[in-house]
C-alpha cells in the first residue's frame, strides 16, 4: 500500500478521554471495516495522569471504510465524551511551520522566496499602483473636486 493510500484509509480520532486504550479504540471503530493499525501517541514528558496525548489514528484496509468511519463517528460519544473523528493529515516536518524549533529565517525554502532578488518584482509592483488622490490636498485653495 503506497503513502498516499494509506493516509485517505486513516483517520484521526480527537478528543479521547485518558481511559481509552488502543483495544478500546479498535472496537469501536471495527464495525466500520478491517482495522490494518491502531496508534495512540504517548506525551512526550510521561506524567502518572496523562497515559497518552489525547488522540489517535485508526487505520482500515479500505479507503471507504475510513470515510464510513468519519461519517458515523464523527461528533459522537466514547467514554463520556465526545470525539471529533476526521481524515488524517500528512505529518509536518518538526523543523516547518508553527511549533518549529528553527527560526523563520534558517528554515529551508526562505532565503529563496525573500532574497534580494525578489526585491525588484515588490518594487515593479509598487510602480504600476494607481496615484493616490488624497496627495498633494494641502496645495489647493478651495475644496471640492478639481475643475479643469
Amino acid at each position: 500500500m503506497n503513502d498516499n493510500t494509506r493516509l485517505k484509509s486513516t483517520v484521526y480520532v480527537g478528543g479521547l478521554d485518558h481511559g481509552v486504550t488502543k483495544e478500546i479504540l479498535h472496537a469501536a471503530f471495527i464495525p466500520f471495516g478491517e482495522v490494518v493499525d491502531v496508534s495512540i501517541p504517548k506525551p512526550d514528558l510521561p506524567t502518572a495522569a496523562e497515559s497518552h496525548r489525547g488522540f489517535g489514528y485508526v487505520e482500515f484496509e479500505l479507503p471507504q471504510d475510513a470515510r464510513e468511519a468519519i461519517d458515523n463517528m464523527d461528533q459522537s460519544e466514547l467514554y463520556g465524551r465526545v470525539i471529533k473523528v476526521a481524515q488524517a493529515k500528512p505529518q509536518k516536518e518538526t523543523n516547518e511551520g508553527l511549533g518549529s524549533k528553527t527560526a523563520i529565517w534558517e528554515q529551508e525554502g526562505y532565503l529563496a522566496k525573500h532574497s534580494e532578488g525578489n526585491d525588484q518584482q515588490e518594487n515593479t509592483i509598487m510602480e504600476d499602483e494607481p496615484e493616490d488622490p488624497m496627495q498633494e490636498l494641502d496645495k489647493l485653495d478651495v475644496a471640492g473636486p478639481r475643475l479643469e
